[in-house]
């Protein structure tokens, strides 16, 4: 399953941070956020099903914005 969503991480810490929770909980091939995007895409494929709402709780949780790329 693939999962893209619209952020507004900024910064190469929070980046790694975002990710590094993301992995801890899901079983996750790859996950990336594009800070040169406009739209912060933060990219998730996993071998497994996840809901995508599960994603941004998580991302929300952790104080950044996140919500579904369109």
């Amino acid at each position: 399953m693939i999962g893209i969503f619209r952020t507004n991480i900024t910064s190469v810490h929070d980046k790694n941070n975002v990710i590094k929770a993301i992995s801890s909980l899901f079983e996750v091939q790859s996950c990336s956020v594009d800070l040169e995007d406009c739209d912060r895409v933060l990219r998730v494929a996993s071998p497994a099903t996840f809901q995508e709402q599960e994603i941004i709780e998580l991302v929300t949780n952790l104080g950044f914005a996140c919500a579904v790329l369109d």
